[in-house]
């Protein structure tokens, strides 16, 4: 059988979506594969609910069916890992497209924002909690270098709401961020699905796909390697969708792009000698400032200071999460002692 992709999406993945509206991006995938044989596609509405609220829905959904697709309704993407048709399974894609917990009104306004009268909490603490119960069910059914892919307005106020980091509690680290184009996707129509317009589409803005793949607890061992030498090990992220920026980082997702290009290798370093008693910590750092600051100087001639420092920002930004991650981690198997 000859592999089809559409975009980030090939007809040998085996692909779950959640939050389906009128399952018009199933069905895009199913036309692009000529089959949907490889697709499990889930609502949270439920049959009856799909009809009445998405004229299309049971035309897509027949078409669907009719090319092997697997549809189930009244999928609740934070507790599907326990349905019995569903949570054993395991994906080589999971796709969450514009994830939003309901609409409370206009979320620019500032009584929508800060409904939970908290500055951290400023877009919606319902919204943050439906992808962390997400990403909580989605990383345990996940095939070996499987992915998650959530597609997300980068605009605010949908950019407090700190995707990565909710990701990171469940030890998945971000790998790329590319834009999210509906031109990419023919026939895929975007739908409000909430309220007396629900099938009627919403401003899209600018949006980017998330991808986030699972990141394996390091082993605790002594035969680590010691030597960081002069030259920075292969790097392991080699899917950046975005070229180097010569003028400068003009947003979040270019900033965790660059992160990882830069520093990936150092990273990976990082993981490779997790727990070696003999590790020149000071050293291997002191190294991939001196090459990180380097490269970036090199690839590009006036390329301004501010770039580099957002890159460290974000640098630090992943140490925290790591720290906070490891020391979870460790109080939990303190607790198992």
């Amino acid at each position: 059988m000859e592999e089809r992709w559409i975009k980030h999406y090939s007809s040998f993945h085996r692909i779950l979506l959640v939050g389906e509206g009128d399952f018009s991006f199933s069905l895009c995938l199913a036309e692009a594969f000529g089959s949907a044989s490889n697709i499990v596609a889930s609502s949270l509405d439920s049959y009856d609910e799909l009809i009445m609220k998405y004229k299309e829905a049971n035309s897509n959904l027949d078409c669907l069916k009719n090319k092997g697709a697997f549809v189930l309704h009244g999928v609740d993407a934070t507790k599907m890992k326990h349905r019995s048709d569903l949570g054993k399974q395991k994906f080589d894609r999971i796709i969450f497209n514009l994830p939003h917990a309901g609409f409370h009104g206009q979320e620019k306004l500032p009584h929508v924002i800060r409904q939970f009268h908290h500055p951290f909490l400023a877009t919606s603490r319902l919204h943050r909690e439906l992808l962390r119960g997400f990403f909580r069910n989605a990383c345990g059914m996940l095939q070996k270098n499987g992915e998650i892919h959530v597609s997300h307005k980068t605009t605010s106020p949908y950019s407090e709401w700190k995707i990565e980091d909710l990701a990171a509690e469940n030890s998945l680290m971000l790998i790329e961020c590319s834009d999210f184009k509906i031109e990419d996707y023919p026939g895929y129509k975007h739908k409000r699905g909430d309220g007396s317009r629900c099938d009627e589409p919403f401003s899209l803005g600018k949006c980017m796909t998330f991808k986030f793949t699972f990141q394996e607890i390091p082993v605790l061992t002594e035969q680590h390697s010691t030597s960081f030498d002069r030259q920075l090990p292969l790097c392991r992220f080699t899917h950046m969708n975005d070229v180097p920026l010569y003028t400068g980082l003009t947003s979040q997702a270019h900033i965790t792009n660059e992160c990882n290009r830069i520093f990936g290798r150092y990273l990976n370093h990082v993981e490779e000698t997790f727990g070696s008693t003999s590790y020149d910590v000071r050293g291997s750092l002191n190294d991939a400032m001196r090459l990180g600051f380097e490269q970036y100087i090199r690839e590009g001639h006036g390329r301004p200071l501010s770039g580099y420092i957002d890159i460290l920002e974000e640098l630090k930004h992943r140490s925290i999460l790591r720290s906070q991650w490891l020391i979870r981690m460790l109080s939990v198997l303190d607790m198992q002692q």
